[in-house]
């Protein structure tokens, strides 16, 4: 099987600071990826290159076998883009923002209303359709913004942060949804600090740091090579990640910044 995205040194400088350091990957379809790391690891710099948002770049990118510099648009097309912020035209309504997504995807208005209907229903939104989102919650403008990056039926879905501001059974309808996505064939790139949910939800997880890839495979197999290279056990993803990228223990440091809140 060839890979639907294959990048190759990567990387990426602003000024003096590169925030990319030759990453490479290869991503293969029906698969969810967990891509995760600390604040200023080179996630989000990672998601902009792969959904064409940044055009300047060293190395190469192919997402179905062809270039991304040389075929954007037509990758755009294919990739569906969920980010944690992002600035809704929000005196529209969801039934108006959607409709103008849709067009940009050359979708037929029956098609762009039959699914903004159904998938908003599920969300919990049919009675808000045609309310101005100005009054909605960050939760609610969530959701139509889900709706919006998977309303054209793309082949390769990125997520940074989807779950931010969503209530409890929304969280639960979007993790049951990335297995359905899946399922269908389709290719999730998953960014994410919550670990419990990568954890559960990922075939493989890419742990990045300072701007390198540190750690790359099953969970079980990250818990096996750092059993293998340090001592102790590495139960969960949350501990793999405070091992590689903090340099000790998370438990030792919380003691610490409550000693010094107390004058211990």
């Amino acid at each position: 099987m060839e890979p639907i995205i294959t990048v190759r040194g990567l990387r990426k400088s602003y000024g003096e600071k590169t925030v990319l350091k030759d990453i490479n990957l290869d991503i293969y379809p029906g698969k969810i990826i967990g891509y995760i790391g600390p604040n200023g690891a080179g996630k989000s710099t990672t998601v902009k290159i792969l959904t064409g948002i940044i055009q300047e770049y060293d190395g190469e990118v192919k997402v179905f076998g062809k270039s991304l510099r040389e075929n954007i648009l037509e990758v755009k097309s294919k990739v569906g883009y969920i980010p944690e912020l992002a600035e809704l035209y929000d005196l529209l309504t969801p039934r108006e923002y959607l409709l103008f997504i849709g067009k940009l995807y050359h979708l037929a208005d029956d098609i762009i209303e039959e699914r903004s209907r159904k998938m908003l229903d599920s969300f919990g939104l049919a009675d808000n359709m045609d309310q101005r989102m100005d009054s909605f919650s960050k939760g609610m403008k969530q959701k139509v913004l889900i709706t919006s990056g998977l309303l054209h039926n793309p082949s390769i879905v990125i997520m940074d942060e989807p779950l931010s501001g969503l209530d409890a059974n929304a969280v639960i309808l979007v993790k049951e949804l990335l297995q359905a996505l899946k399922q269908e064939g389709k290719t999730i790139f998953y960014c994410s600090h919550m670990m419990d949910v990568v954890e559960k939800v990922s075939d493989r997880i890419v742990l990045l740091n300072d701007g390198g890839i540190v750690a790359d495979g099953t969970i079980d197999e990250l818990r096996q090579n750092l059993s293998a290279g340090q001592a102790g056990n590495a139960d969960t993803l949350e501990q793999i990640f405070s091992r590689l990228t903090s340099g000790g223990s998370q438990v030792q440091k919380a003691d610490d910044l409550a000693a010094a809140m107390s004058d211990r």
